[in-house]
């Protein structure tokens, strides 16, 4: 599998233009595309200069604060921003994690890290999050909250996430980035990207590196 590099900073702003459309209520989703995004055949952009960790502390589905700083320090770590009303690419790009991630050794699947930070919390609450989250891995961190302060997090990863929206045809419509960050246990940094076109056998072959801090 190929890999690119690309500095953060540029990274930055061809992740934030680039959103997802997911609907649900019948709608079909589409895709904004931007040229200076990472080319869809290869999976894994290593970063140059990597993306720090924010402080972002939100409330996980037992209703508790959950700082991702401090949960994840020194654990290697995927986090993903979208909302489970989402009828197509974010349970497919969890469904790929988790399918992966059983495919560790058990150690390694403990020690991994996967949250799941929804862009909708007016309809993603603590408990149908858990809900969601437990049919996809139970070991997946769920995180909602204030929009504010989710966009606000996201955006320092280079991730754009827009409030939903209902459409005219009476469906609601969520723009998100689905990008996929890894954050490495040796420095806690957000140092390689996924897109959506990630596929189950990209995530297979490379969390053995990121477990390690490798790159992929």
């Amino acid at each position: 599998m190929r890999t690119t590099r690309v500095t953060a900073a540029a990274l930055a702003v061809a992740a934030a233009l680039t959103l997802s459309a997911c609907g649900d209520g019948g709608s079909k989703a589409s895709s904004v595309a931007d040229v200076n995004a990472p080319a869809k055949t290869k999976a894994a952009t290593v970063l140059d200069r990597p993306f720090q960790k924010p402080d972002l502390v939100l409330t996980d589905t037992t209703g508790k604060p959950w700082s991702l700083r401090e949960q994840t320090k020194g654990k290697p770590t995927l986090i993903y921003f979208g909302y489970t009303n989402c009828p197509d690419v974010c349970p497919l790009t969890m469904s790929n994690i988790a399918v992966a991630r059983k495919a560790l050794p058990k150690a390694d699947q403990e020690n991994l890290r996967v949250v799941f930070v929804t862009t909708d919390p007016e309809r993603d609450t603590p408990e149908s999050l858990g809900t969601w989250l437990k049919a996809q891995d139970p070991s997946f961190v769920g995180l909602t909250g204030d929009f504010k302060t989710i966009q606000a997090g996201a955006f320092k990863l280079g991730i754009g996430i827009d409030p939903a929206k209902k459409e005219a045809d009476g469906s609601i419509v969520s723009m998100h980035g689905a990008q996929v960050i890894a954050f490495s246990p040796k420095s806690d940094e957000g140092y390689v990207l996924y897109g959506e076109n990630a596929t189950v056998d990209d995530y297979t072959k490379d969390l053995p590196k990121i477990i390690k801090g490798e790159n992929p």
